[in-house]
């Protein structure tokens, strides 16, 4: 039975692939960085999430806000003054205990190489979002309920993406997307 992959998240490119913006009483990408917690807590299951690193700039962070910080099972993590997120998920893919179990989300070229380098999969954020907007609606994000998960879709889920990136996704231009 294959394990549920780990999967780690370059935010704002993520942000600004998934076109997912918050409003309210927030900063603007205060808002929008809920928003976007808030969309993975309802598509992600209690699981994926569980397993899901998203990683942030600091230089965006709200002021008095921890390192890291955890909403709906998904762990957070802001960049420590000083350091790019970019930075930080390198250093993350580096050190990372199982790195062929790791799905790298970002449409930073440069983030795709060091997962490479590890024997991770890179995804481009657009692909990624696409693929979690085919699934079927999970509704809010709550408990599974003894919902398990499919192996083979998990299995063919990987595939898939390594079959994009092997088929030159990753051999092509690099694609800019924000400020990247």
């Amino acid at each position: 039975m294959a394990s549920l992959p780990w999967i780690l998240i370059d935010g704002y490119n993520l942000l600004h692939a998934s076109g997912v913006f918050g409003a309210g009483g927030r900063t603007s990408l205060e808002g929008s960085r809920e928003a976007l917690l808030d969309w993975l807590g309802e598509v992600l299951s209690d699981a994926q999430r569980e397993r899901t690193t998203i990683v942030f700039d600091a230089s965006h962070a709200p002021p008095g806000l921890p390192k890291t910080a955890r909403k709906h099972g998904l762990q957070i993590r802001f960049a420590p003054r000083g350091m790019e997120a970019d930075d930080l998920l390198e250093a993350l893919i580096r050190d990372h205990f199982a790195p062929r179990s790791l799905v790298v989300v970002s449409s930073d070229h440069r983030l795709h190489r060091a997962a490479r380098r590890r024997r991770a999969t890179p995804v481009d954020s657009d692909q990624w979002v696409a693929e979690l907007r085919r699934r079927p609606a999970r509704g809010k994000a709550e408990p599974d309920r003894g919902e398990e998960p499919n192996p083979e879709e998990v299995q063919a889920w990987l595939d898939e993406f390594r079959a994009g990136n092997q088929a030159g996704g990753a051999r092509g231009k690099p694609r800019r997307a924000g400020r990247r």
